[in-house]
C-alpha cells in the first residue's frame, strides 16, 4: 500500500466497477482524471507490477455458460492440510482455496465444465490422505457477487442495506463455439497498449466496435458480470476476509438474502444447503483492514436482519486465488505417487 498515492487509489476504485469499453480506454482514464495517457498507463502498469492489481479483463457469470460449480468445505487433519490444500490447487477448476478457523479448515471453489459431474471431480480428491469430512455447497441461489474494494475512503460508511439490485435481462444462452472463442479472448488479462482490444478483436476476426457490442450484451443477459479490475486483496490492505454465515430460518431466506445483498459493504451472497453439523444456509462475504471491523461489521448487520444464529469464518491463509479459464479444460487426475 505504500506505494500507492491517492491517485493511484482513486484510479483503482474506478477501474473496479467502470473501466471504458473505448479503443483507447486508458486515454478515456486519463481524460477522466486530468492526467497524460502516458502516465495513466504508468500508473496501472506499476500497480499490475506491484502485484495490487490483479486483472483487467471481462469477468464472465459461471453458471451462464454452463459451468457448474460449488464452494467445498473439508475437515482435514492439521498435519496433512498443506499436503491436501496444494494438491487440490492443482485442479484447473479450483479458483479459491483457503484455510479457515474452524473445524471445517480448508474451503475452495470448484468449477467444472458443461457435461462434466462436480461430485465425481471432488470424489477425485477422495484418495488423499487426511480428508476426514466433505461437504459439497452448491449455490441453491444466488442474491450478489460483486467485489468492490474501496481504496480511498477511509472513514467507516453507515452499515446499512443502501444498495439496488442490478437488472439483468436473462435469456437462454447456450454458447456456440464463436461464443467459446470470444470468451477465451475476453476473459485474459488487458494489455497496457494504447489499443489494447485491438488483439482479440483481430484474432476474433471482430473490430473493436463490434467487440464492445457484443461484450455489452453479454452484460445485459447476464453472461458477463462486467468488465473491470480484480485486486488482491490481502495487497490492498483488506486483510481481514469474513465469510459471514447465518441460520436463516426457511421461511426468511429469501427476504435475509435480499437485504444482505443490498449492503455496500457485503460482496458475496448465497443460500447454501445445510448439513447435520453444518446449519448455516445462507453465506455473505465482507472484506476488511481488521478483525475487529469485521466483528463489528457483522453485528451491524444483524440488527438490520433480525438472525441471531451466526458466525464469522475468517480466511487465515490463502492457498490458491486465481481465475477460472473458462474453455480451456484439461482433464484432471491425481497421480498415485505423489507422496504426502
Amino acid at each position: 500500500m505504500a506505494q500507492l498515492d491517492t491517485l493511484d487509489k482513486e484510479i483503482l476504485n474506478e477501474i473496479q466497477w467502470s473501466f471504458p469499453l473505448v479503443a483507447e480506454p486508458y486515454r478515456e482514464l486519463a481524460i477522466r482524471f486530468n492526467i497524460p495517457v502516458d502516465e495513466m498507463k504508468r500508473r496501472i502498469l506499476a500497480m499490475k507490477e506491484s502485484g495490487i492489481l490483479r486483472q483487467l479483463s471481462a469477468i464472465f457469470d459461471t453458471r451462464r455458460l454452463g459451468y457448474k460449480s460449488s464452494l467445498v468445505a473439508m475437515a482435514i487433519d492439521s498435519d496433512k492440510l498443506d499436503y491436501v490444500a496444494n494438491q487440490i490447487n492443482r485442479h484447473p477448476g479450483v479458483s479459491h482455496n483457503y484455510e479457515r478457523n474452524h473445524e471445517y479448515n480448508l474451503w475452495f471453489t470448484l468449477a467444472t465444465p458443461p457435461g462434466s459431474d462436480l461430485k465425481t471431480e471432488v470424489d477425485k480428491f477422495s484418495k488423499l490422505s487426511g480428508i476426514r469430512k466433505v461437504r459439497l455447497l452448491p449455490t441453491i441461489k444466488l442474491f450478489k457477487i460483486g467485489v468492490k474494494l474501496d481504496m480511498v475512503d477511509d472513514k467507516k460508511k453507515q452499515v446499512a442495506p443502501t444498495e439496488e439490485k442490478k437488472k439483468i435481462h436473462e435469456t437462454k444462452f447456450v454458447p456456440t463455439e464463436e461464443d467459446k472463442e470470444f470468451i477465451r479472448q475476453l476473459q485474459k488479462d488487458l494489455p497496457v497498449i494504447d489499443r489494447p482490444f485491438l488483439p482479440a478483436a483481430q484474432n476474433l476476426g471482430m473490430t473493436e466496435v463490434q467487440v464492445f457490442e457484443k461484450l455489452r450484451h453479454y452484460e445485459e443477459i447476464g453472461v458477463m458480470r462486467r468488465y473491470a479490475a480484480i485486486l488482491r486483496h490481502r495487497d490492498a490492505g483488506f486483510v481481514a476476509n469474513g465469510m459471514i454465515v447465518w441460520r436463516v430460518p426457511e421461511d426468511r431466506i429469501e427476504q435475509v438474502g435480499a437485504t444482505l445483498g443490498s449492503f455496500p459493504q457485503i460482496s458475496h451472497c448465497y443460500q447454501r444447503p445445510v448439513y447435520a453439523d453444518w446449519p448455516y444456509n445462507v453465506f455473505s462475504m465482507v472484506h476488511c483492514k481488521s478483525v475487529s471491523e469485521a466483528e463489528d461489521m457483522a453485528k451491524e448487520i444483524q440488527k438490520h436482519i433480525n438472525v441471531d444464529d451466526y458466525r464469522i469464518l475468517f480466511s487465515s491463509r490463502e492457498f490458491k486465488k486465481t481465475r477460472v479459464e473458462y474453455f480451456v479444460e484439461h482433464e484432471f487426475t491425481l497421480e498415485e505417487t505423489i507422496p504426502a
